[in-house]
């Protein structure tokens, strides 16, 4: 009876593990032809890790959902990068009137990890839909008139990442018309990999905290002072490279600021004509800079006539790395291989 019961708990321990070892794969289609019409119930509908990626492919569509990933190891997969859209409205200064932090401010929030992002669209739309420069709403939060004014080119998060430490995005649309489209925050340990992926907003519309490579991208500003932003300011390697990107907007657009400790380097990076003739620059700021200006550039042009501050400066960088030895490697070291 012994031997027979531990036959029977050995069968049972190798059924578990190469369930555990299969990987698992949801299909998501709003006409009902998957396993879900939406995008959460496919995330809630598994538990919170796994030891391999679990796949949830979405098919052809438009989602109006605000979706929370707080799951580990997920992968969501577009199955066209254009025509599978995820989209949601809000400004951030409406929902801090009726809620005490940012969880929920974005189209798509995370505070998973592992996490990839593939062939998809995500939309924060309100600053097209509210054409307005501004508009007075009733807020809570507001403890004198019970209003607040809300500008169409304040922040609004197409995507915003809470503890996330290691997340993948890859050809994929990220898109507001304010500030702060994109933004990976963890400052202590985040790393984040951009591939082949288009990115557009307002000020700051790419602003990653911690360490962040993103290659091939697009970047494009509709308004605000600058294009992209980091915050390095809890560890003296964490960084933020830019490798064969673009960036384009509005008539004198500018290129990047920070008000915190910060580290960016711009490799094989291509600039528009109509770009301001304007470094990367410290806001005025009462924080305290402790490890100086930080701001590398190489192999970078803009059409017409280059600009003299974004000439070759690589050999300036800590330690003086060579253009070839800059790639994610090289920025997330033995942490994470994102490839």
């Amino acid at each position: 009876m012994r031997m027979q019961r531990a036959i029977w708990c050995l069968l049972i321990g190798l059924m578990w593990l190469r369930s555990e070892g299969q990987q698992t794969r949801i299909v998501v289609d709003p006409s009902g032809h998957g396993d879900f019409r939406t995008i959460q119930e496919a995330i809630n509908s598994l538990p919170d890790s796994a030891v391999i990626p679990r796949v949830i492919f979405i098919r052809k569509g438009m989602y109006h959902e605000k979706v929370f990933i707080e799951k580990n190891n997920l992968v969501l997969e577009g199955e066209d990068k254009d025509q599978t859209i995820i989209s949601w409205s809000l400004a951030r200064d409406a929902w801090r009137c009726d809620h005490p932090d940012d969880r929920g401010v974005a189209t798509l929030n995370l505070r998973g990890s592992d996490i990839t992002l593939k062939n998809l669209s995500i939309l924060n739309t309100y600053g097209f839909d509210h054409t307005a420069a501004e508009e007075t709403i009733a807020c809570v939060a507001d403890s004198v008139s019970h209003q607040k004014r809300i500008s169409r080119t304040g922040h609004q998060m197409a995507l915003r990442s809470f503890e996330t430490t290691r997340l993948r995005v890859i050809n994929c649309v990220l898109k507001a018309y304010g500030g702060d489209t994109v933004s990976p925050w963890n400052v202590s340990g985040g790393m984040f990999y951009f591939k082949d992926c288009v990115m557009e907003g307002g000020v700051d519309f790419y602003c990653p905290r911690g360490w962040a490579y993103a290659e091939g991208c697009k970047f494009i500003a509709d308004d605000g002072s600058a294009c992209i932003w980091h915050d390095g300011s809890v560890d003296p390697d964490s960084k933020t490279v830019l490798v064969d990107c673009e960036f384009s907007g509005y008539d004198g657009f500018k290129l990047g600021r920070y008000h915190r400790d910060a580290q960016f380097y711009l490799m094989h990076c291509r600039f528009a004509e109509n770009m301001a003739d304007q470094d990367i620059y410290l806001v005025p700021t009462t924080n305290v800079i402790r490890w100086g200006r930080r701001v590398y550039y190489y192999d970078c042009h803009k059409k017409g006539k280059d600009y003299n501050w974004f000439a070759d400066n690589l050999t300036s960088a800590p330690g003086a790395p060579s253009a070839d030895a800059i790639n994610a490697k090289w920025v997330f070291g033995t942490k994470w291989d994102p490839l």
